[in-house]
C-alpha cells in the first residue's frame, strides 16, 4: 500500500470533513484520511500529518510520521503540547491571511479613529451630536509585531494616510515605518501611539507583555486593538485602564479563554468591542494549496521542510 496523510483535528466532524474535502481536492494524488477512520495498518503508512490543534496522543499513534503541517498560523498550542515531538512542525504562512489581517487592522483602526464607539453610545442615548473630525494624517498607529502580518498591515495603514510606527523583538527596517525594538523601544513607541494594534505571537517573552505600566505610557485618549493572543494582555490591568480612561476604547478579538465566558465583564463594558476571533480566519482554499505545494516539494526531493523553533515559540 502507498503512503498516507493523516488529518488530525479537534474540530467537529462536519468541520473536519469539510477540510478533508478541500485538502483532497488540492492533492488528488494523495490519500488523505481522518485519523478517526484509520486502521492500525493505515496508521503505520502515514508519513505526513496535517493538523489543527491535534491531540498529542493521536500523533503518538503514527509510528512512521516524518513531519507535520499545521492548518493554522498560530502555533502556540502546538509548542505547549508537543514539546517532546522530534519531527518538523510547519506552520501555515499564507499571504492571503496577511491580506485579511491587514484589512481587519485598517477597518478597526478607522472604526476607532472616526469615533464609531462614541457614535454607537450616542445612538443608544438618542443623542444627536457631531464630534470633531480627526484625520488619519493626524493619527499615529503603533503596530506590535513586524512579521508578515505587521508589514502587510503597515502598508494598508500607510495607504489610508496614517502615520505608522512598529515594534519588534529584534531590530527591523520597514519602508515608511518608524521602527523600534527591545524593551526601551516598546516604551518609546507606546508613548507616541494614538492607536496600538497587537499582532504578536504568544511566546514566553510576550506572555503578559502589556499591563498597567504599559497602558499608563499611552497618550491621552489612546485606543487598543488586540488581534494577537489574549495572554499577551493582563486583562485586569486593561480593565482598570479602561475604567480610568487611560485607554479610551479597546477592540478585542482574542482572549485568554475562548469562547469568552458569558459572565466576563468585557461583554458589557462600554469601552470594549468584543469580537469572536474573526480578524483573520484561515482561507481553506489558499491554505490547502499551500499545504499541497509543501507536500509536492517533499515528494519530489525528499527533503524535510523547516519546522517551527520551539525555543522562540513560532
Amino acid at each position: 500500500m502507498s503512503s498516507r496523510i493523516a488529518l488530525i483535528t479537534r474540530l467537529s466532524k462536519a468541520a473536519e470533513d469539510n477540510w478533508l474535502t478541500v485538502l483532497s481536492a488540492a492533492m488528488p494524488r494523495e490519500t488523505i484520511r481522518s485519523i478517526r477512520a484509520m486502521s492500525t495498518e493505515e496508521l503505520a503508512l502515514v508519513d505526513i500529518a496535517i493538523v489543527a490543534n491535534p491531540d498529542p496522543v493521536d500523533l503518538e499513534r503514527l509510528p512512521n510520521v516524518k513531519w507535520v503541517h499545521s492548518l493554522w498560523a498560530g502555533v502556540e498550542r502546538l509548542v505547549l503540547e508537543l514539546k517532546g515531538f522530534s519531527h518538523p512542525i510547519v506552520r501555515l504562512v499564507d499571504p492571503d491571511l496577511a491580506r485579511t489581517m491587514a484589512e481587519a487592522v485598517l477597518a478597526w483602526t478607522l472604526y476607532l479613529s472616526r469615533d464609531m464607539p462614541a457614535y454607537g453610545m450616542q445612538q443608544r442615548q438618542s443623542l444627536w451630536r457631531q464630534l470633531p473630525y480627526r484625520s488619519a494624517l493626524d493619527t499615529r498607529v503603533g503596530l506590535l509585531g513586524l512579521g508578515a502580518l505587521g508589514c502587510a498591515a503597515a502598508r494598508q495603514l500607510q495607504l489610508a494616510g496614517f502615520a505608522v510606527s512598529g515594534w519588534s523583538r529584534t531590530e527591523k527596517q520597514v519602508e515608511g515605518v518608524a521602527t523600534y525594538f527591545g524593551p526601551d523601544g516598546l516604551d518609546a513607541m507606546l508613548k507616541t501611539s494614538d492607536i496600538v494594534v497587537c499582532l504578536l505571537p504568544l511566546t514566553a517573552e510576550t506572555t503578559g507583555l502589556l499591563g498597567a505600566r504599559e497602558f499608563a505610557l499611552l497618550p491621552p485618549n489612546a485606543c487598543f486593538i488586540n488581534f494577537g493572543r489574549g495572554h499577551i494582555v493582563r486583562t485586569n490591568d486593561l480593565m482598570a485602564a479602561l475604567d480610568t480612561g487611560a485607554v479610551s476604547h479597546a477592540v478585542l478579538d482574542v482572549f485568554e479563554t475562548e469562547p469568552l465566558d458569558e459572565q466576563s465583564p468585557l461583554w458589557g463594558h462600554s469601552r470594549v468591542t468584543v469580537l469572536p476571533h474573526i480578524s483573520a480566519p484561515t482561507n481553506q482554499s489558499t491554505a490547502a494549496n499551500i499545504v499541497a505545494n509543501r507536500v509536492g516539494t517533499y515528494r519530489t526531493n525528499g527533503v524535510l521542510p523547516e519546522g517551527i523553533d520551539f525555543n522562540r515559540g513560532y
